[in-house]
């Protein structure tokens, strides 16, 4: 009788073992895939991959610093980077700052010639 209340007891505490984690190991995984962010090539080769859908790239470059950024109430970390292509006969340079969690271009402005 004493070994089957001491089995019980083994059992109903390794059903709380492996629940707790289980439970610990998917609320880690949900939190770093939330806080996951994206490499700068991964970020810099889906920019590149809009732009050469429009026509060839002259340069490109990113930075690998992420810098916090804010835009209206969301804040968050983005990369800053630009590329450079030839348009009617001119250098063009386009600079963007990337969302670092998604890729999303926040913002980008067009610079012509010696300008950039």
């Amino acid at each position: 009788m004493y070994e089957e209340s001491e089995q019980a007891y083994f059992k109903g505490g390794l059903a709380v073992g492996i629940g707790l984690g289980l439970l610990s190991g998917v609320a880690t995984a949900l939190w770093y895939n939330r806080n996951k962010t994206l490499s700068a090539d991964e970020v810099l080769a889906t920019i590149k991959e809009a732009f050469l859908d429009e026509g060839s790239i002259e340069g490109s470059w990113i930075s690998f610093e992420k810098e916090p950024t804010r835009k209206f109430a969301i804040h968050s970390k983005a990369y800053r980077g630009g590329i450079s292509r030839i348009e009617d006969g001119e250098v063009v340079y386009y600079e963007f700052l990337a969302d670092a969690y998604t890729g999303t271009v926040l913002d980008i402005s067009r610079k012509k010639g010696t300008d950039a």
